[in-house]
């Protein structure tokens, strides 16, 4: 059985969501549990995947959809410092166009802020 972890913390007016393990259908409904709720208070969302292990096209597709409810709130998920299997997959399935897709947490924030020198994204 896959095991996702997760810690929120506030960081400059962002939540940053800290995703780790393996984060699949079964880990899904409850990681998005909290993830909801945290983007009801804040819409501003940066998920750091550089600790994620794997991720499956159940759990991409609740990120979707919490982008999507973020954007309607006003605010937006990006994604930060993506590795290995998960990195391969976004490339995959189209998905590293589709998000913001950010080297580290700080570049998303400042991209997210509107800083030119961070608009870059990981290739």
């Amino acid at each position: 059985m896959a095991v996702v972890g997760l810690g929120t913390r506030e960081y400059a007016g962002h939540v940053v969501a800290a995703l780790y393990g393996e984060f699949d259908i079964t880990g899904a409904a409850s990681v998005m549990a909290v993830l909801a709720a945290a983007a009801a208070r804040n819409s501003r969302i940066v998920v750091d995947l550089a600790a994620l292990e794997y991720i499956d096209c159940h759990a991409l597709g609740a990120l979707g959809r919490l982008r999507a409810q973020a954007r309607q709130a006003g605010g937006d998920l990006l994604l930060a410092a993506p590795r290995g299997p998960v990195r391969r997959l976004l490339d995959l399935t189209g998905l590293i166009g589709v998000f913001a897709v950010h080297a580290s947490v700080d570049e998303a924030v400042r991209a997210a802020d509107g800083s030119p020198a961070a608009v870059t994204r990981t290739q």
